[in-house]
C-alpha cells in the first residue's frame, strides 16, 4: 500500500509540512498488472513536442506549462469543481504538488484522503499512484514540479472521463498572453511569466534575492539545482510567515507569486 505522512485534520493550518506519498505493494502489483496488459509511456522530444508549450485542455480544466529545461518541469494545473485527475503514476519521475489556491484531496491506492489547499507541498514519489479532486466551490490551483522532465511517463489507472490506457493529450490551444520564451542566460530552458490568465507570475530569482526581498504576494521558491535531480529531494521554500528556511544563496530558484 502507499505509505503515506498522517494527514493533518482540515483546520490545521499544515504550513510548509511535506506529506509524502511513497509507492508501496500495492502500486508495484497495479503498475505491473498495466504494463503486462499493454500499458505504455513515451519520451518527450524537448524540441519536437511543441504543443506541451501551450494550454492543453482537459476535462477536468487544463494545464500548462510554466517553466522548463532539461531536468526540470513546471505544470500549472486548473482542477475546475467538481472534478478530478484520473488515478495514475509516473513511473520514472519524482513529482511535487504545491497548491496555490482552493481546496481538494489527494488519493493514494490505500484511499487516504489527504487535505489539499493553499500552501500545501505533497511529494509524490515515483510509482506511487494518485489523482486529485477539487472538493470546493472554486477552481483548484496546483503547481506540478516533475523531475526529470518527461510529460509522457503517464500510465493510467482508472478515470471519469474514460482515458484509462490512454497517453498524454495531443491537442492544445494557443496562448496568446504570457507564452512560453526561451532564457537566453539558461541554455535549453523556457518559461512565461505569467498565468495566461494573468492571476500568478513566475520568475527566475537567486536565493541571494529571496533573502533579502522577501514579499507577502510570494507563494513558492523552487531550488533548479542538480542537487535535486540526482537526490530526489527537492528543497521548496514557501511563502508561509513560519517558514523561516533560509534560501542557498548560490542556487537560482523558480519562484510562483500572486500577480499585483
Amino acid at each position: 500500500m502507499a505509505e503515506l505522512a498522517p494527514p493533518a485534520p482540515a483546520e490545521v493550518d499544515t504550513g510548509f509540512r511535506v506529506v509524502r506519498f511513497d509507492a508501496g505493494d500495492a502500486d508495484v502489483k497495479a503498475l505491473t498488472r498495466l504494463v503486462r496488459g499493454g500499458a505504455r509511456t513515451a519520451n518527450e522530444q524537448f524540441d519536437v513536442d511543441a504543443h506541451l508549450d501551450e494550454v492543453v485542455p482537459k476535462p477536468w480544466g487544463y494545464e500548462y506549462r510554466a517553466y522548463v529545461d532539461e531536468f526540470f518541469d513546471f505544470w500549472a494545473l486548473h482542477i475546475s469543481p467538481p472534478h478530478s485527475t484520473s488515478v495514475h503514476v509516473h513511473p520514472r519521475k519524482l513529482t511535487y504538488l504545491i497548491c496555490l489556491g482552493g481546496r481538494g484531496v489527494t488519493t493514494g491506492l490505500d484511499r487516504t484522503e489527504v487535505p489539499v489547499r493553499a500552501g500545501t507541498v505533497l511529494r509524490i514519489a515515483p510509482g506511487a499512484f494518485h489523482g486529485t479532486r477539487n472538493t470546493g466551490d472554486e477552481p483548484l490551483e496546483l503547481i506540478e514540479v516533475e523531475v526529470p522532465r518527461n510529460k509522457f511517463d503517464l500510465i493510467r489507472l482508472a478515470d471519469d472521463y474514460s482515458r484509462t490506457g490512454q497517453g498524454y493529450e495531443t491537442e492544445s490551444r494557443q496562448a496568446d498572453r504570457h507564452p512560453m520564451r526561451r532564457i537566453p542566460s539558461f541554455p535549453n530552458a523556457r518559461m512565461r511569466d505569467r498565468a495566461p490568465d494573468g492571476r500568478f507570475r513566475f520568475e527566475l530569482r537567486t536565493g541571494m534575492d529571496l533573502f533579502y526581498r522577501r514579499r507577502p504576494e510570494d507563494l513558492f521558491h523552487v531550488p533548479l539545482c542538480m542537487a535535486g535531480v540526482v537526490r530526489s529531494d527537492v528543497t521548496i521554500l514557501t511563502g508561509h510567515p513560519d517558514d523561516r528556511r533560509r534560501p542557498e544563496t548560490d542556487l537560482h530558484y523558480l519562484s510562483v507569486s500572486r500577480a499585483a
